[in-house]
């Protein structure tokens, strides 16, 4: 029997605002000794692109101003996030994920039960206003609207779905009619299916994916290989590097980032046109 790190599924959910998934949620968490990870992903992000704390919030909820917007890379904010998503399988101490995209960014990982939380939007118009202690209805509902339709955007751009389908989820639970408690009761039962438990092959997937992320922000990160497009296939802390790069320079400086990162045990080159195809570079372990 798993114990520790290994021994349950990862929720990652998806909630409407007003629907109560904040608590179904909390309510999984503690249930399992775990933690509901959402804030912690900003602070790393706007450490790592440079931006303050609110800008970072402000754009992943749709509330940047349109000049924040088109100062912020996007391309890097993917990548940082999937980086900082995956790190959060892999912490032990995380049970919920609810950053932004996180069910669609971990649909490939068997142990992940991908959930939306939702509920009619007149009943989460009137929750807001009770929990924001307001009566303004209109500014409450364009408040959520304005939500939905920046999480709309955000998937579609960065996942190609859309957020609101069904088939996106393992399991789609409505507060219209069902408890809190209830709604988690019914998670429960799924997370204990079989399909959904963590194996030695979906925790080497994890492994590898969480590498392949950390080396794609590694990349990113540095000047010399910020604007490189390769692929990379990740095996036990051995990594292919391949694509078509301009400049045998770029190619090294690509393989000698990929080797720093830490869990890289050694790096595959296959770029075309740079190196000797099939060499390989020792990384410190």
């Amino acid at each position: 029997m798993r114990t520790g790190i290994d021994s349950i599924p990862i929720v990652a959910m998806t909630r409407e605002m007003g629907s109560l998934g904040r608590d179904v949620a909390a309510s999984i968490a503690a249930r399992h000794g775990r933690r509901v990870a959402y804030h912690e992903i900003i602070d790393p992000l706007a450490n790592r692109m440079r931006l303050r704390k609110s800008h970072v919030v402000g754009l992943l909820e749709g509330r940047a101003r349109l000049w924040e917007k088109l100062t912020t890379d996007r391309t890097s904010l993917s990548i940082y996030t999937a980086d900082e998503t995956f790190r959060l399988l892999t912490d032990g101490e995380t049970g919920v994920v609810r950053s932004w995209g996180a069910a669609h960014l971990l649909a490939a990982v068997p142990h992940v039960v991908r959930v939306r939380v939702c509920a009619p939007l007149e009943l989460r118009v009137e929750r807001m206003m009770e929990r924001l202690g307001t009566g303004d209805r209109d500014a409450v509902r364009r408040e959520i609207e304005l939500s939905e339709e920046a999480h709309t955007a955000i998937c579609r751009r960065h996942f190609g779905v859309n957020w609101r389908d069904p088939e996106q989820y393992d399991i789609v639970l409505s507060t219209a009619r069902m408890s809190v408690d209830e709604c988690t009761e019914e998670l429960e039962r799924v997370m204990a299916m079989p399909r959904f438990q963590p194996t030695d092959a979906s925790l080497r997937l994890v492994a590898n994916l969480a590498l392949e992320w950390s080396i794609r922000a590694a990349l990113r990160h540095d000047p010399r290989t910020a604007n490189a497009h390769v692929r990379l296939e990740c095996s036990d802390g051995c990594v292919r590097v391949a694509g078509s790069i301009a400049s045998a320079g770029e190619a090294e400086h690509v393989c000698e980032v990929a080797a720093s990162v830490p869990g890289v045990r050694a790096v595959e080159n296959r770029i075309a046109h740079a190196l000797s195809t099939g060499a390989w570079m020792r990384a410190e372990a």
